[in-house]
C-alpha cells in the first residue's frame, strides 16, 4: 500500500450528506442548522449519542471464530500477480467457501459467487500486469473470484452497510498458529483476521439489537485482486459498478481502529533503456544502461521531490545486470507517484514526463565528451522510452458530519488529517452517490508485519474491531427501527 501526503481538514470537500436516511435522527444539532432536510426528505432532529455501557454489543472470538480463521490462514491466497509461476495456484475460492458457509450461520445469503467478466481486466485504466496475465493465462481471472453475502432482505442504499475485505494476500507461506492470545500467519492482520472478526461483529449487533438484517441490511464483499499491485480492478470495482454498496461503506484495512475517509492512489512508470551491450575492453562501443539509468534516477529524484502538498515520488527499483564485466545496454528504472486527488495525478504525470526530457537533455550534455560514454550521450533520448504501468486510478476524499458523530459515538476515532493517508481498494468508492466510505480496522500495516515476515493479529485487537462493527451497526440499526415505531 501506498502512502500519500497529508491532507489538511481544509482541504476535505464539503460534506454532502449521502447517509441521512440510513441515520435517520441521529444527526446532531451541532453541526447543522435547524430543521435541515436529509437527502430524501427527512428532518435530522436528535444528537447521536454513545449507548449506556450495559447495552453495548459484547463480541469475542468463540472457538469456531478461531477455527476459522486458522482454517483460512492455512488456505494459500496469494494471487497470481504476488507469486512466481512454480508455486503453488492460489485457493482463493476455496477460502471464499469456508468463509460464506460460516456466515450462513449468522443468516447470510450468498448474492453473488463468480470470476470477473474478462472485459473488466481489458479497460484502459487497469494496470498493465492485470491485463497482460489476463490476456494470456485463463486462469487468471478463474483462480480469482469475488464473493458478495447479504445479511436480510433487499433493502435500499440508505438502509444499506457495506463491509469490504480482501481474502487474497501477499507473497510468503509462514507457519500457522495460534498461542492463545496472537496468532500468527499470512494474512493474520491482512485481511483475513479483520474478515472472521467482521462476523464475530455482526453477529453480536443481532444479539443486541434484532433491526439488524431486518431494518437494516448488511453487505459483505469478499473480494479477490487487492494484493499485487491490481488495485481493486477485477474485485472490488465490478461489484461496486454492480451497486454492491450501503449508504455506509467500511473498508476493513489495519488502521489502529480510527476511521480514515480518504484513500489515495498511485501512478506507475518503468524508465526504460534499450540500447546495445558491450565486453568491458570495449565500452565505448555500447550503451550503458546503467550510467544512463543512475543518473536519470538522481535527476528525476531531486526534480520530483515534494511536487505536490498531496504528492509523493518514490524513485523504485533500478535494475541492469548482475555481472562485473560487461556494460549493460538495456535496463529499467520503476518510479511510483502517489496522490491524494486526481489533479495531483496527473500533475505528477506530466512533471515526470518533462523531468525525463530534462534529465536526458542534461545526460547528453555531461557524458558527451567521455569517449567511454559518448555513444550513450548521443543516443539517450533514442533509446530511452517511459511507460506507464498503472494511471488514471480514482481517490476516495469524502466527509459527512452526521455519519462521523455516529462513529464517534461507536468510540471510534478519526484519522489524523496531518497523517499521510494510504491506497487501498476504498478508491472505488470516490464519487458513488449517497454514500459515505471509510477506511477502518484493527493493528497496523507496519507494526503487525502485514507485507513482511512474522505476521501476525492479537486476539484482543480483533475483539476491539468486533465490537467497534457490532456498535455501528446497533446503533444504525436502533435508529432506524426506533424511528419507525409511531
Amino acid at each position: 500500500m501506498t502512502a500519500a501526503a497529508p491532507r489538511s481538514a481544509a482541504a476535505r470537500p464539503a460534506a454532502t450528506l449521502p447517509a441521512a436516511a440510513l441515520l435517520a435522527t441521529t444527526r446532531p444539532a451541532a453541526i447543522r442548522p435547524a430543521a435541515t432536510r436529509s437527502a430524501v426528505g427527512r428532518s435530522a432532529a436528535r444528537p447521536a449519542t454513545a449507548p449506556p455501557a450495559a447495552t453495548l454489543p459484547a463480541a469475542a472470538f468463540t472457538a469456531a471464530d478461531r477455527h476459522l480463521l486458522l482454517r483460512l490462514l492455512r488456505i494459500p491466497t496469494a494471487g497470481p500477480l504476488e507469486t512466481a509461476p512454480d508455486q503453488p495456484r492460489p485457493r482463493i475460492h476455496q477460502a471464499q467457501l469456508a468463509y460464506a458457509d460460516a456466515a450462513r450461520r449468522l443468516g447470510f445469503a450468498v448474492l453473488h459467487h463468480a470470476a470477473p467478466d474478462r472485459a473488466v481486466a481489458g479497460r484502459a485504466d487497469v494496470p498493465l500486469a492485470v491485463r497482460a496475465a489476463a490476456a494470456t493465462d485463463p486462469a487468471f481471472l478463474a483462480e480469482q473470484p469475488n464473493l458478495v453475502l447479504r445479511l436480510g432482505p433487499p433493502l435500499p442504499r440508505a438502509a444499506t452497510v457495506m463491509f469490504n475485505v480482501h481474502l487474497d494476500t501477499v507473497a510468503g507461506r509462514q507457519p500457522v498458529r495460534f498461542d492463545g492470545a496472537r496468532f500468527h500467519g499470512r494474512g493474520a492482520i491482512d485481511a483475513k483476521g479483520p474478515a472472521v472478526a467482521l462476523l464475530a461483529g455482526v453477529r453480536a449487533a443481532r444479539a443486541a439489537e434484532p433491526a439488524v438484517g431486518t431494518d437494516l441490511g448488511v453487505l459483505i464483499q469478499a473480494v479477490s485482486g487487492e494484493e499485487g499491485g491490481a488495485m481493486g480492478t477485477t474485485g472490488t470495482r465490478p461489484l461496486v459498478e454492480a451497486g454492491h454498496v450501503g449508504a455506509l461503506n467500511v473498508f476493513c484495512e489495519p488502521t489502529g481502529l480510527r476511521y480514515l475517509p480518504r484513500a489515495t492512489a498511485a501512478a506507475t512508470a518503468r524508465v526504460s533503456v534499450t540500447g546495445h551491450g558491450a565486453v568491458d575492453d570495449h565500452p565505448e562501443r555500447g550503451h550503458n544502461a546503467t550510467v544512463l539509468l543512475g543518473f536519470l534516477a538522481q535527476h528525476l529524484a531531486a526534480a520530483l521531490s515534494r511536487p505536490a502538498a498531496d504528492g509523493r515520488t518514490c524513485v523504485a527499483g533500478l535494475h541492469t545486470g548482475l555481472r562485473h564485466n560487461r556494460v549493460y545496454g538495456s535496463g529499467e528504472l520503476l518510479l511510483n507517484l502517489a496522490y491524494g486527488c486526481a489533479d495531483t495525478g496527473r500533475r505528477l504525470e506530466r512533471a515526470l514526463e518533462a523531468a525525463l526530457a530534462s534529465g536526458l537533455s542534461a545526460f547528453a550534455d555531461r557524458f558527451g565528451a567521455l569517449p567511454e560514454f559518448a555513444r550513450t550521450a548521443a543516443d539517450a533520448a533514442r533509446v530511452t522510452a517511459l511507460e506507464w504501468l498503472k494511471r488514471g486510478l480514482p481517490t476516495l476524499a469524502n466527509a459527512d458530519p452526521g455519519m462521523e458523530a455516529v462513529l464517534a459515538a461507536a468510540g471510534i476515532a478519526r484519522w489524523p488529517d496531518d497523517e499521510p493517508a494510504f491506497t487501498c481498494d476504498a478508491i472505488w468508492l470516490g464519487g458513488v452517490p449517497d454514500t459515505f466510505t471509510v477506511v477502518l480496522g484493527p493493528g497496523d500495516l507496519a507494526a503487525n508485519n502485514a507485507h513482511a515476515d512474522g505476521e501476525f493479529a492479537d486476539l484482543t485487537d480483533l475483539e476491539q474491531f468486533a465490537r467497534a462493527v457490532a456498535r455501528i451497526l446497533a446503533d444504525l440499526a436502533r435508529t432506524r427501527r426506533t424511528d419507525r415505531t409511531p
